[in-house]
């Protein structure tokens, strides 16, 4: 079972971030599509806390003893997953940038011998 204060603490952290990304999407400082994951899990942790017995069924059909367990243990899961894709992304632009030092290397040296 949740205590209120965890679940106020949730809800305010849940629409703290939730306001936030909001107003970096507006800002052009976040892409939309890396916002999305920060804004579902805002409204998922807003669901724990505005019905705990979801999180309370969740918890025991994990066999969890405590939901607040359960909640540390959804947040450390969902941010390994976060830094898993990250890690993918990262891969995938280091071989982006790579790909064009090298064509600009190319260019670069065709320029030299054609001046």
């Amino acid at each position: 079972m949740m205590t209120m204060k965890l679940r106020i603490a949730l809800i305010l952290v849940s629409l703290a971030t939730f306001c936030l990304i909001i107003r970096r999407i507006r800002q052009s400082k976040v892409q939309i599509e890396s916002a999305i994951f920060w804004i579902l899990l805002a409204m998922v942790l807003v669901v724990y806390s505005i019905f705990p017995q979801v999180a309370d069924l969740c918890a025991g059909l994990l066999g969890i003893y405590a939901t607040t367990n359960f909640l540390f243990l959804f947040a450390i899961f969902v941010l390994i997953v976060k830094v898993f894709l990250m890690t993918i992304h990262i891969s995938q632009l280091e071989s982006k940038v790579k790909e064009l030092v090298q064509l600009m290397a190319l260019e670069e040296k065709k320029h030299e011998e054609e001046g």
